[in-house]
């Protein structure tokens, strides 16, 4: 079955930079667009970053465009999110979602919990 484990979150200071993975299986992998969304305590899922399949081509949120960068190895079925610069409002819960269609709609792994803070 479809399965996407994320892991890389934690503790981290303002200005600070944290690499989030996603380990994925139970679906081709190399054929599928792929996304990052986050979910802040008491608010809903919201859209972070896409990448298509060949890595081709990525888009970003404007609160996060310039401080974080999607990418992915498809020889190892994994998804990649480096955050740098990071604020205490990029605090969430975040996950890695498989494929274009909507976020709650779509498989996503369990999510790694990222907290900015001093």
């Amino acid at each position: 079955q479809v399965q996407l484990v994320e892991s890389g979150g934690g503790l981290v200071q303002p200005g600070g930079s944290l690499r989030l993975s996603c380990r994925t299986s139970g679906f081709s992998f190399d054929k599928e667009w792929m996304k990052w969304a986050r979910q802040a305590p008491g608010k809903g899922l919201e859209w972070v970053s896409t990448i298509n399949n060949n890595s081709k081509m990525t888009l970003y949120a404007d609160s996060v465009r310039g401080r974080f960068t999607i990418s992915r190895d498809n020889a190892r079925s994994r998804l990649y999110l480096q955050m740098d610069n990071l604020k205490p409002e990029d605090t969430a819960m975040y996950y890695c979602v498989r494929g274009l269609g909507t976020l709650q709609d779509s498989d996503r792994g369990q999510g790694t919990q990222v907290t900015v803070a001093l």
